[in-house]
């Protein structure tokens, strides 16, 4: 008894001096994390996460790519992906520095996660439409493990959807003067996220130009000088180190895995007709003739399952190592947003008449930065220089909307999911006539009568973990399958 009485008083005693709770401080783990430390992870994942989305999912669903082993995405047998989970697992981190931004009256990095966050919502809802957005990722915060979906007009256009998110963004990249660190996409250059910001804003605006006026929106965003992107050097692109873990995801696959992506027959048959040569870039010749200079030969790979054309060339140098091939000096980026598709952008705008302007200038600019960005080789494929290609191999503007179209198509090459969401927002606009694109075809032995699917199914989790508001959701967009039709493009 006496022994316990002495450990009693001493407890007590540590306890007033309050010593007690330092004994439960881990001196090794820090309590609180600064956003230097959470802004370089945060794009590290959404980078390899959207790498790996576009190689698996979006240059396949849009044909730019296909898919020689489990051809899923090609033939339409689609299911959830896992973009959900990867996603959202990201955005608590995204969420976790704007508090901390907030907290710290840090303007800079709240814009910079505001933005961050609209891109990767702006994904989610994209994908699979109504979501949960104004409660998602609030388990932690507010104890909601059961969120409900928000529809994907308010997401888009309401007072806190994602329109006004990027508004808010610019208007504190306007206003502040705090700075940041640890930012491995801009190095710290808050004016290039301020444009990328912007560049954003259009492209949500052309997602949604089906449904409301967007003319005012964007006139507004192009008449500010600097406020988008204005060359490849304001890309939204991730360069990556040499070595694991921070080097480019794809390169890190099994060769065998590799193999199972090849270059799209359609968009070898594009590059082909006008001897564009960004096809040296996109692909890598046959291996009969990968060290014949003067003899390449690119080879397409028809999108579809056992029986259709399958001969096709392994992708570029840029975004694998393979063994016995030669090496690119450049290894391939994560791109979120190009300079060359907001031209791409702003020439559709001009074209459908919602801004004022020359709609061959952005286009011809869309082009030949693309080319630029590529590195390709003009003389390569028997050109002298930009104008000669631009103006001797087809590819001059004619004024219609098809030829925008796949001029885009071709320049959204590894852009996360956008070539799918693009490519379905244009053949919505041809009602689902693939002939009327000109480009693309319906993939060979579809599993979805020729219709493109208009979004990804959501997750079987959620119909065990939020089973009210999962059902609420799948009610409201006409049923959870591949064929429902998004508020977007109704």
């Amino acid at each position: 008894m006496r022994i316990i009485y002495i450990v009693l008083v001493v407890i007590l005693s540590l306890e007033s001096c309050g010593k007690l709770s330092d004994l439960n401080i881990n001196p090794n783990q820090p309590s609180e994390v600064n956003m230097d430390n959470i802004l370089p992870g945060v794009l590290r994942d959404l980078s390899n996460t959207m790498v790996t989305q576009s190689y698996l999912i979006g240059n396949n669903a849009a044909q730019l790519t296909a898919k020689s082993l489990r051809v899923e995405v090609d033939i339409y047998n689609w299911g959830s992906f896992d973009t959900w989970t990867s996603l959202f697992d990201i955005l608590r981190n995204v969420y976790n520095l704007e508090d901390i931004a907030k907290e710290d009256g840090n303007q800079s990095y709240e814009a910079v996660a505001i933005i961050l966050r609209s891109y990767i919502f702006s994904v989610l809802t994209d994908a699979y439409s109504d979501i949960p957005y104004m409660e998602a990722v609030t388990g932690n915060r507010l104890d909601n493990f059961k969120p409900i979906y928000d529809s994907q007009e308010y997401i888009y256009t309401g007072t806190d959807g994602l329109l006004a998110a990027l508004q808010r963004a610019n208007d504190l990249l306007t206003n502040t003067n705090s700075s940041i660190s640890g930012d491995i996409l801009y190095n710290n250059n808050l004016d290039k996220w301020k444009r990328f910001g912007n560049s954003l804003r259009l492209r949500l605006l052309l997602h949604i130009s089906k449904k409301i006026n967007v003319s005012t929106q964007m006139s507004e965003i192009l008449s500010t000088s600097g406020s988008i992107m204005e060359s490849n050097s304001d890309n939204a692109a991730l360069n990556y180190l040499d070595a694991f873990p921070n080097q480019y995801p794809i390169i890190a696959l099994k060769t065998g895995d590799f193999d199972a992506v090849r270059i799209g027959e359609s968009l070898v048959s594009s590059l082909k007709k006008t001897k564009d040569p960004r096809l040296g870039q996109y692909a890598r010749p046959t291996d009969a003739t990968i060290n014949q200079k003067d003899s390449l030969e690119y080879l397409g790979w028809t999108n579809g399952a056992d029986g259709c054309d399958t001969d096709g060339s392994r992708l570029g140098l840029a975004y694998y190592d393979y063994p016995n091939h030669p090496l690119a000096t450049n290894k391939a980026q994560a791109v979120f947003m190009s300079y060359s598709e907001v031209q791409f952008i702003i020439a559709e705008a001009i074209q459908q008449g919602w801004v004022s302007g020359d709609a061959a200038s952005y286009y011809k600019r869309g082009i030949e930065n693309s080319i630029t960005y590529h590195d390709a080789d003009l003389e390569d494929f028997g050109w002298t220089d930009f104008n000669d290609f631009y103006n001797n191999s087809g590819v001059a503007y004619n004024g219609t909307q098809t030829q925008l179209w796949e001029q885009k198509w071709v320049a959204l090459f590894f852009h996360g999911l956008e070539p799918y969401f693009e490519v379905r927002r244009w053949l919505n606009i041809q009602n689902n006539n693939w002939s009327s694109l000109g480009f693309l075809v319906a993939p060979c032995n579809n599993n979805n009568n020729d219709l493109l699917p208009s979004r990804f199914l959501y997750p079987s989790e959620e119909k065990e973990l939020n089973g009210e508001n999962y059902n609420t959701a799948s009610s409201n967009i006409g049923g959870d399958n591949i064929n429902s039709k998004m508020w977007s493009i109704q």
